[in-house]
């Protein structure tokens, strides 16, 4: 009997975007289901943003080079991109940081650290 074939098209892209090795595997073993496509800080992430079109971008807020809202600011500011959900990463999640946030236009904030759970409920929230 033939082996029933994935239809790639319906597996969402999810990018995460985060210096640490360990939290990428994290996010990858996490999405399960998702292509997930990995970079290492923002500048890479904005290049992967425009190649991949990802369903949603997971954003490590302290990030060398480009941190995570300046990244989240420029995807917002890409007539391409503005539309793509954004869920920020952080340890900063005071009021004034959750206001930045919200202003720079993320979608959703996963205060760090966060359990799998947390992470699948709110990927599964913002792609439904």
């Amino acid at each position: 009997m033939p082996r029933p074939r994935l239809d790639t098209r319906s597996v969402k892209t999810v990018l995460i975007a985060d210096d640490e090795d360990f939290l990428r595997l994290l996010v990858r073993e996490t999405l399960l289901g998702y292509r997930v496509v990995e970079a290492r800080d923002g500048v890479e992430a904005l290049y992967l943003a425009r190649e991949a079109t990802p369903d949603l971008v997971i954003l490590d807020w302290m990030m060398p080079g480009c941190d995570g809202i300046e990244v989240l600011r420029a995807l917002r500011a890409d007539a391409a991109m503005q539309h793509v959900p954004v869920l920020m990463m952080t340890a900063k999640t005071g009021a004034s940081e959750r206001a930045a946030l919200e202003t720079a236009g993320a979608t959703a904030v996963l205060a760090k650290p966060f359990s799998t759970r947390e992470l699948r409920a709110s990927v599964g929230e913002i792609l439904g």
